[in-house]
């Protein structure tokens, strides 16, 4: 989505806000922006209406401009919306994080109401809520990964997903056969939730690859007696 040409590079005036159509330039953690006293007061509520509200307005830049000390990757999405209340098609979580820091309640709202956001907060998360030890199990992944990159361009670690305590009690019956020490599998579940094993594998390649991780999944190549023991996957870590 290729935002409006709202940036400018031109020199404001250092003098005090008067008029509420008054233009103003707004350094946010180095992105510029143009924009009118108007449209920042879009909704009086906000904290980023009351930083120009007060008698104390947000400390100049050396070219002038109001500046906010704060990422301002994402300013835009917010300045459009203030501007014509349209919504971000993409990065919304990361406009949400701004819209609640800059409490603009309707924002907040219009986003968190949105089908991707609705999915992941209300879906996804309330799913892995109910997946025993899911965070903690990454945090284990990553750092055997790492651990085992050491001259090497890949990392495999072995998972175990155990949907029902039925499968959990196979999982111990194939564990000795796996050739693995138990130790060195991370297992995940059981849980209690309509999600299958294949959506909890998605989570976890969503999530380690949201660190910035490069892996694949798939299932684990040794054989087992019955069918029904194969619930064992290789993460594998690419490095380089």
């Amino acid at each position: 989505m290729s935002l409006p040409d709202y940036k400018s590079t031109g020199k404001q005036s250092t003098a005090p806000v008067h008029s509420k159509s008054q233009v103003i330039q707004l350094n946010i953690g180095g992105h510029v922006f143009c924009t009118t006293l108007v449209t920042i007061r879009r909704f009086p509520n906000s904290t980023l209406a009351d930083l120009f509200n007060g008698p104390s307005k947000p400390r100049m830049d050396s070219e002038g401009r109001y500046f906010i000390d704060r990422d301002g990757t994402y300013f835009g999405y917010i300045l459009e919306y203030l501007r014509t209340e349209s919504l971000p098609t993409k990065h919304l979580h990361e406009v949400h994080k701004d819209a609640l820091y800059y409490d603009i309640k309707p924002l907040i709202k219009a986003i968190e109401e949105t089908p991707q956001f609705f999915g992941e907060s209300v879906g996804r998360q309330q799913f892995l809520t109910c997946v025993p030890n899911y965070r903690e199990n990454l945090e284990v992944i990553v750092k055997v990964a790492r651990a085992e990159a050491i001259a090497s361009r890949y990392s495999t670690i072995t998972v175990c997903v155990v949907r029902t305590e039925e499968d959990l009690v196979k999982y111990n019956d194939a564990i000795d056969s796996l050739g693995s020490p138990k130790e060195s599998v991370v297992s995940f579940g059981p849980w209690k939730a309509p999600a299958s094993a294949e959506d909890l594998l998605d989570c976890i390649k969503m999530d380690i690859e949201a660190k910035g991780y490069n892996i694949k999944i798939q299932p684990h190549n040794k054989g087992f007696l019955f069918k029904s023991h194969n619930f064992f996957y290789k993460l594998i870590f690419t490095w380089w």
